[in-house]
This record gives C-alpha cells, structure tokens and sequence, in this order.
C-alpha cells in the first residue's frame, strides 16, 4: 500500500519507488481463441490441434491479448482514483513466456519516473510486470502516461 491508497491519486502525489499490486484474471480456453480469432488469427492461438504440432506445444494467447490483460488488470487497479489525461507511449513491451490456457495473470508496476511541469500535468514512467500463477514472468511493459497535478 503506498500513501496514494484509497484517495485521489494526482502526478505530485507518486515518487519513485511507489508499488501497486494487480488483481488476478484467469485466462480461460474460449477467450483465448476467441481473442486471437478476432485478432491474431494465427493457428497456434486458434487451434488446439494445430497448436500442439507448434514449438509451444500447445495452444498460447497472443502477445496482443497478453498486453490488452495488463492494461485491464492495471485499469482496474488504479479504479479511476488516478487522475490520467492519457497514455504517452509504451517504449518497452517483452513477452517473456507464455500464457496459456487456464493460467492466473497478476503482477505489479512501479514508479520509476515523476517529473512535473508547468501545465498542470506530470509525466509518469512506470515498470510493470505480469506473472502467472506458477510466479512465471509472462510480460514486461515499460510505459509512460500524463496525469493532472492539483489545480491544473
């Protein structure tokens, strides 16, 4: 828990260091092929026998899909409290495993950057993990976002 917890979050409120903890979601078989099927149509995320013949070994989710968890894990975790003008950039994404059918993806993002400016903003910089339920990093994201300062 850090000082932020439970209250409007602000750009000045967050220092370097600050750690928040995700929720969990579990990756269920459906919405991975229905994800790919829809996005990544590609057969070893779509296809449970094709997907068995590939390096894997079975069927996998899509990167895509990986990224699109973490931001509904992260989403959820800050639950409006933070008071985000918009994402800037995500300048590092690193699919480190993957998810497979049935696993329960959390993780964590820490701050590594605030820097304030004089429009009524701040600049946030971010290092996020996703694990699944084996404590397996799946996912690294490295990102920056815009949030408002008090009164700006």
């Amino acid at each position: 828990m850090t000082r932020a917890e439970g209250f409007d979050v602000y750009a000045e409120d967050l220092s370097v260091g600050d750690r928040y903890e995700f929720g969990h979601h579990r990756v269920a078989e459906a919405e991975l092929v229905d994800f790919a099927s829809m996005w990544d149509p590609q057969p070893f995320h779509t296809d449970v026998e094709a997907a068995a013949d590939h390096g894997f070994g079975g069927l996998i989710a899509s990167g895509l899909h990986t990224l699109a968890i973490y931001q509904r894990l992260l989403v959820r975790r800050i639950d409006g409290r933070w008071k985000v003008i918009a994402g800037r950039k995500i300048t590092e994404v690193v699919f480190v495993s993957p998810v497979r059918p049935g696993d329960v993806l959390s993780g964590s993002l820490a701050v590594t950057e605030v820097s304030l400016d004089d429009r009524g903003r701040g600049r946030i910089t971010s290092d996020a993990e996703v694990v699944n339920d084996a404590g397996v990093v799946v996912l690294t994201v490295t990102a920056v976002m815009f949030l408002r300062r008090r009164g700006g």
